[in-house]
């Protein structure tokens, strides 16, 4: 988020922020952590699971903050061993970046943590390739740490503290990193706005894990907050097998070809009505539509919960196809879809679940959730903060910014 946003929401809503960050947990402030009951399996029945509201959704098991020894949680991903089965959260931390094996929800195993490269932060982000993880921060000079997930097969006496496999220092700072893993490319974004590509995409070549180049930048449209970047196969038939960028620029969405590295070329931008700060979206498989949040328009103009649709089948002309109101006033977050359903980080009312099946009709509907955070719905920055649901399992794992890592799944 633009520091300046930050601060001033730090200032209007919040009683403590760290190093002008878009949460309210401070390096020397404790987490309100809702650890009170229901650690270990707790099924989602007549609307609760434990002290949490519920619809649909099951909890499988959670880890504390206080367990990993931080202040406050940021990112989440995972990772599915695919010599073993096992399945893996790589969750941010204000102080580094934590790793737990979540094969079996009866026995969470809080592996070990990966310190943050410089300073804390409460900004921190993970991707996974190729067997590896690559984390970034807002941390001054933390660069991209590469850490080998295959490390994590035999981790004796747990949790051990670890050390990466090599770190990536084109860059200082980066809000976050994205990862087509079609063509083993990292693009990390959000950088210093004074930098060669103005806070925008930094190219790298992460063919070879362990051994990240730089391949250029695309800064044409300044800062990108978040991205995604895919090969396209989708309708506009002028773009296919092309390497597109979709970039959250603040006021803006931008619409790269960056399939030529040393020749980036904007294909379109699009702006819409009331826009706050447009942080973070996601394509839809069929890759029509590209579902977007914006980060402070509930804060800004009193929206309920806003997700914005847009109709991406002609690249050169995208246009808003419609919008989403959720049935709370609380600002969303990180959004990703899996098949035909959109799983939504919506900070205070938790993780919500969309039915994106009709989503060409404009139809779309909340078909479950999971509130992590039973204090209230109202707009601000606690709660959860991200969703992974692409295991194969059917495990969903959400970071709360606040109280931790929490496992959940859909309820038979």
């Amino acid at each position: 988020m633009n520091r300046f946003f930050t601060l001033l929401f730090c200032v209007l809503f919040f009683s403590a922020c760290s190093n002008g960050d878009d949460n309210n947990n401070s390096d020397n402030q404790a987490p309100q952590d809702n650890m009170d009951d229901a650690v270990g399996f707790t099924p989602c029945e007549n609307g609760t699971a434990g002290s949490f509201a519920c619809d649909g959704y099951d909890l499988l098991g959670r880890i504390s903050l206080s367990d990993f020894g931080a202040s406050s949680g940021n990112d989440i991903w995972g990772w599915t061993d695919g010599s073993t089965g096992k399945e893996y959260a790589l969750m941010g931390l204000d102080n580094g970046t934590a790793f737990v094996d979540i094969s079996d929800t009866e026995n969470l195993v809080y592996l070990g943590k990966l310190p943050t490269a410089t300073v804390a932060s409460i900004w921190r982000d993970v991707k996974v390739f190729n067997d590896h993880a690559f984390i970034v921060s807002e941390a001054n000079g933390h660069g991209m740490q590469v850490f080998d997930l295959t490390r994590l097969r035999n981790v004796a006496d747990p949790p051990q503290t670890f050390d990466e496999d090599a770190i990536y220092t084109g860059f200082g700072n980066a809000h976050n990193v994205v990862i087509n893993e079609d063509t083993g490319f990292a693009y990390p974004v959000g950088t210093a706005r004074d930098d060669a590509f103005n806070g925008g995409a930094h190219f790298v070549d992460v063919q070879d894990p362990k051994s990240p180049v730089s391949a250029g930048g695309y800064g044409a449209n300044g800062y990108s907050h978040d991205a995604q970047v895919v090969t396209y196969n989708g309708p506009d038939v002028d773009y296919r097998g092309r390497e597109i960028y979709v970039g959250s620029n603040e006021n803006r969405i931008v619409i790269a070809d960056v399939t030529d590295k040393a020749n980036p070329s904007e294909i379109a931008t699009i702006q819409y009505s009331n826009i706050g700060y447009t942080h973070q979206g996601w394509f839809t498989e069929n890759q029509s539509y590209f579902i977007l949040g914006d980060e402070t328009d509930e804060i800004s103009f009193g929206f309920q919960s806003r997700t914005l649709i847009f109709d991406f089948t002609d690249l050169d002309q995208p246009v808003l196809h419609h919008t989403y109101l959720g049935p709370t006033s609380a600002t969303d977050h990180n959004g990703y879809v899996k098949g035909n359903q959109f799983f939504l980080a919506n900070y205070t009312a938790g993780i919500r679940v969309l039915d994106i099946s009709d989503i060409a009709n404009s139809n779309v509907v909340e078909e479950g959730f999971f509130d992590t955070y039973p204090q209230n719905d109202t707009p601000g920055f606690e709660g959860v903060w991200s969703v992974y649901p692409y295991f194969e399992s059917g495990k969903i794992i959400v970071s709360d910014t606040n109280s931790g890592l929490f496992v959940i799944r859909k309820s038979d």
